[in-house]
């Protein structure tokens, strides 16, 4: 990665954390995105700079709040997330090596259907959801988490609806995320598939991804929290378009 291209990974990540603190997601997103749309890194190896990144901030959320996690949910997440973090993660070397205009328009249709959850509140429940909820949640989060490092948005909006203390909710989310990555990660090592030294450096979004997030709680923008969200809505929305648009003209360009 030359310095240019650092930099512009280091700005980008910094503006998701940012928007992740004020929105409660989307650093994932909006860091998938932006690398997709610019090509500053291969997809394969943003996502595991990404992975890196989220166990990271998790960990640091975790250092208190572990005590609040809803083990028995946590659980039967899990259980259906770990088996398809392999899936996902298959399906993202498979496509990168052979199907890159197929990866990039499914990137930007994750993006877009993601995108969509910021115009709508969670609208809770008066009795929790049953097991088998949790089990599929945790199958698409942990398919979205393999291929993207992006496993958020489908799970937020389902454990955001719970009649659960807000801590709760919070802190096994995080739990969640934490250990996505943590698997996602060994997958990544163990395949041998790990970025060369030069997009390692990317790593040095570490502390610009803490800081900007100590910012965004230290100092909000004048802007109502609704606002903020339409914002990174439009942001996300035209990212995901900007993506699949041109994957789509090359997909059925390539067969007239």
């Amino acid at each position: 990665m030359s310095s240019a291209e650092l930099i512009g990974f280091l700005v980008l990540a910094g503006a998701a954390a940012y928007a992740q603190t004020l929105t409660g997601f989307a650093f994932g997103l909006i860091t998938m995105g932006g690398v997709g749309l610019t090509g500053l890194l291969p997809l394969p190896d943003a996502a595991m700079i990404v992975s890196v990144l989220t166990l990271t901030n998790a960990a640091q959320m975790l250092l208190k709040g572990w005590r609040d996690v809803a083990w028995r949910e946590f659980g039967f997440v899990m259980a259906a997330s770990i088996p398809m973090v392999f899936v996902g993660y298959w399906l993202l070397e498979w496509l990168a090596g052979t199907q890159a205009d197929l990866l990039r328009l499914l990137l930007g249709l994750v993006i877009i259907v993601s995108s969509l959850q910021l115009l709508r509140r969670p609208e809770p429940l008066a009795k929790q959801s049953g097991d088998g909820s949790f089990v599929a949640v945790g199958a698409i989060a942990g398919l979205m988490g393999g291929m993207f490092s992006t496993a958020g948005p489908p799970l937020v909006y389902h454990f955001y609806r719970q009649p659960m203390p807000m801590v709760t909710v919070r802190e096994t989310l995080v739990t969640v995320f934490a250990l996505n990555a943590v698997f996602r990660i060994g997958l990544v090592v163990l395949s041998g598939n790990l970025p060369s030294g030069s997009t390692l450096t990317g790593l040095f979004a570490i502390p610009v991804v803490i800081g900007m997030t100590y910012a965004a709680r230290r100092w909000p923008p004048s802007v109502a929290a609704t606002t903020m969200r339409r914002i990174v809505f439009v942001l996300l929305f035209l990212s995901g378009v900007s993506l699949g648009a041109p994957a789509v003209a090359h997909l059925f360009g390539g067969l007239s």
